[in-house]
Order: C-alpha cells, then structure tokens, then sequence
C-alpha cells in the first residue's frame, strides 16, 4: 500500500469508527430506555445485561455498517474534494478508480465480514436476545420464549397429521400428542394418543407414553385397540418425522441461520411453493444483503468527488438518497418474494445488483469527468 492509499484509507477510517460508534451507542440508549425498568425489576446483575447486549451485536452490525460506510465515505471524500487534495492525485497521473480503490477493497471486506456475521451470528441474535431475557425474568416465571402450544403439523410424506398440546424447539419431547394416520385417499387408518412422545434421534424411533392407539377400517370403524393410559409405552418404526420437523412450520425464516434454512427446504420439499417462498427468499437475502457495503462504496465514491461547493451538497444528497431508495426497493421485493408474487431470487439479488451497475455507471461518468445531466442535454 502506497503512501496515498495509506492516507486515503485513513482519512476514512476515521470518520467511519465514529459514525459505527455514535449509531451503536443511540442503539444502546434507546433499548436501555425500553428494557432498563425489566432489568431493574429482575434484579439482573451486570454479567446478564452485558450478555444481553452482546449477543445483538452482530446484528446491530449488519445494520449499522453499510450506513457508517456510506457517512465516512461522502465526508472524508467531499473534504478531499473541497481541499482539492483529490484535484492534486489526478494530476499526479492517478486515475479516479485508482483513488477509490483503498475505500473499494476496504468495503468488499466489510461485506465479506457481513456475510460471516449474516450466515449464522446474525440471524440467531434475535432468538439469543429472547433466552437472555428469559433467564433475567426467570425469578418471575416468566413462559421460556421457545415454547409453543396447540401446534398442529401434517406430513405429505407419511400422510400422518399431528397436533402437539405444547413443545419446545429445542426439545425432543412433546407433550399431549395425537396423531392421525391416512390413507391416499384422505381417510383414517389409525389414530394414536399420547401424554407424552419422546424422539430418539440415534435410533430414529418415536417412544409413546400412556396412550391409546386405535386401528380403522375403510368405513371408519374400530378393528384394533392398544391401550396403555396407565402405564408402558409403544415404540414407532420407520417414522421419517423429527421434533425439529413437525415444529418447522412454527419457525420465522428471519431468524433462522443458513444451515437452518438449507435444512428447512431440504426436509420440506414436498410443501407448496408458497409456503415455502418466505425460507427461500430469506436464504438469499442473507447472501445478498452483505453486498450493501462494497455496492455503497461503488456508487457514494463517484458522487462524493466534485470539484465545487453547490457540486458537494449536491453529490452527497444524491448519494444519501440512492441508499434509502436501495432500502425501499429491497424491501418491497422482498416483501413480494416471501408473498410468492416474484422469485426469491429476483427479490432478493435485483435491488443489490441493480444498484451496483449504477454505481459502476456512476465511477464510469466520474472517471471521464462527466456529469450525469450531460448524457441527456450534450449537443449532438
């Protein structure tokens, strides 16, 4: 890294770690002004708050970053420009691409540390942010946030339909289980009741407890009883459902990892496309969304340079705008791609690389020291 590019990369770096710390900082004061009376009321200790906060960093990152970038940019640029320090570095044989460059690379890093905090840190902190809160009100006995009751989930696979009295995401066991089986054409073969069904992962076996199983003819009527309400319990072979299954459909796509998501659509291929458009769409979001840093730079670069006062107010206006029109754009595509109305694909990539081609426009037109408006009214 030359000496400039060493000056350049520091007279942004500058403003960026003060705009990242600021927009952290009145994150922290609104949410300690939300939640401060529940820490105060649960007598929290220090450790718990801090380990509250912290595990939403990352996502407060994700959101904070692209902003910072985009406020650090247009400040130390425009300053550079006003100063005619960049007037200095084209003189000097250096073009417009190669100016940026430092601020370029730096941003495409920030999307990479994006993508790492996106793929699995990110999307997890709102469920974190639920279990630290959870053990603070635990003296209050407040519910455990991953419990759901009156779930009801049918396979397509194994036509069976199961509806849960109450189950906990993270838990093998089930309690208040029926269980109805049918066959292809929609009619009952056998109905199984149970205080509680535990799933044995390693055998890949379902373990009923004090309940009843009924068999049933083509007409609906009973042929076969097991009973054992009382006590024993009945072992299931060859059921393909699992605790994480059947409580899938109860799962919000936004906070699920990438794995998770991966695993969501592999397992429930077989649900309508529309039902599964929201995973799809949040699985590409979370490739896509991290490109906001690197595309911010492309396109705040070009603008942030001019070579006059009314140029400046101008360019970082424009700037400003284009990335809450970004915003805007992105999420009402995806809006439309978890609603099935577009592909999760376009909803998710078309805003990100949209804007990225304008920002490559935009560093075209500045390089050659043109102006946007002289596209239109150049004389022919």
């Amino acid at each position: 890294m030359s000496l400039l590019d060493r000056y350049v990369f520091r007279s942004f770096l500058e403003p960026l770690v003060l705009c990242c710390g600021a927009f952290v900082g009145i994150w922290l004061i609104f949410d300690l002004s939300g939640h401060g009376a529940d820490f105060i009321s649960a007598g929290a200790s220090a450790e718990q708050v801090v380990e509250y906060y912290s595990c939403q960093l990352p996502q407060v990152i994700l959101i904070v970053l692209p902003i910072a970038v985009l406020l650090a940019l247009l400040f130390s640029m425009s300053r550079m420009s006003r100063s005619n320090e960049v007037t200095a570095m084209l003189f000097s044989g250096r073009s417009l691409t190669r100016i940026l460059s430092p601020l370029i690379v730096t941003s495409a890093m920030f999307s990479g540390l994006c993508l790492w905090l996106n793929y699995e840190m990110a999307p997890q902190a709102e469920a974190l942010k639920r279990v630290a809160m959870d053990d603070i009100r635990k003296a209050k006995g407040a519910p455990a946030s991953d419990e759901v009751k009156g779930h009801l989930f049918k396979d397509r696979i194994s036509n069976r339909t199961w509806f849960v009295r109450k189950l906990k995401l993270s838990s093998p066991v089930m309690e208040g289980v029926q269980i109805i089986e049918q066959d292809a054409e929609g009619n009952p073969t056998r109905k199984c009741y149970a205080a509680k069904a535990t799933h044995d992962l390693v055998k890949q076996q379902w373990i009923l407890q004090r309940g009843l199983i009924v068999d049933l003819n083509a007409q609906g009527e009973v042929v076969k009883m097991d009973n054992f309400e009382e006590q024993g319990q009945r072992i299931m072979e060859n059921w393909p459902e699992t605790p994480w299954r059947i409580a899938s459909s109860r799962l919000d796509p936004n906070q699920l990892t990438v794995p998770e998501l991966q695993e969501y659509l592999d397992k429930n291929a077989d649900f309508s496309s529309r039902r599964l458009a929201p995973f799809q769409t949040a699985l590409n979001d979370r490739l896509a969304l991290p490109l906001t840093c690197l595309i911010v730079s492309i396109f705040a670069g070009p603008l942030s340079i001019v070579y006059s006062r009314r140029g400046i107010m101008q360019g970082i206006a424009t700037a400003i705008f284009l990335y809450f029109l970004l915003l805007v754009t992105r999420n009402l595509l995806l809006a439309l791609g978890r609603g099935a109305r577009v592909s999760p694909e376009a909803a998710a990539w078309g805003p990100q690389l949209s804007f990225l081609l304008l920002g490559l426009f935009l560093l075209w037109l500045r390089s050659g020291n043109r102006e946007l408006s002289t596209i239109f009214t150049s004389k022919r």
